[in-house]
């Protein structure tokens, strides 16, 4: 395969779906409606548990052992901010995504919400860091 750099998910579909590409790793949120449509065809997963909007899909865990690839979104502050704001904002945020019609609109996408602190987010980062460092290591992979 020969990778083709793209500014976001919209070109990289735009060239799929035309035939210009053959196959693109992408999230599903940009994508489910492509797959649903039929414009599409999803051959796998990338978590390590089977989509529930996409359950026909395998993981690709299923192939490869061990794989497992997920997108990773949060909400930050600047440094500095004070602690009082932090857990304001964390508290509403989770508020939000405990909400029934926030968590349908989630599943719909394929997405899970995963509410938490901003300990819990700060071990997820360092965590996906230490995960990722490993393989740009065993890969060779420098800055260019």
């Amino acid at each position: 395969m020969f990778h083709v750099p793209y500014r976001g998910s919209a070109p990289a579909l735009t060239d799929l779906i035309s035939g210009q590409v053959q196959v693109m790793f992408d999230l599903t949120a940009s994508s489910i409606g492509y797959i649903r449509a039929g414009q599409l065809r999803a051959l796998a997963v990338t978590t390590v548990k089977r989509s529930k909007a996409l359950p026909e899909l395998p993981t690709v865990g299923d192939f490869v052992p061990g794989y497992e690839a997920s997108a990773v979104g949060g909400i930050g502050a600047p440094k500095g901010t004070p602690v009082e704001i932090i857990q304001k904002l964390n508290v509403e945020i989770n508020a939000g995504l405990a909400d029934p019609d926030v968590r349908s609109r989630y599943a719909a996408l394929g997405s899970v919400p995963n509410p938490g602190s901003p300990a819990d987010f700060g071990k997820l980062i360092a965590d996906e860091t230490e995960k990722w460092a490993k393989v740009i290591k065993f890969a060779g992979i420098k800055a260019e």
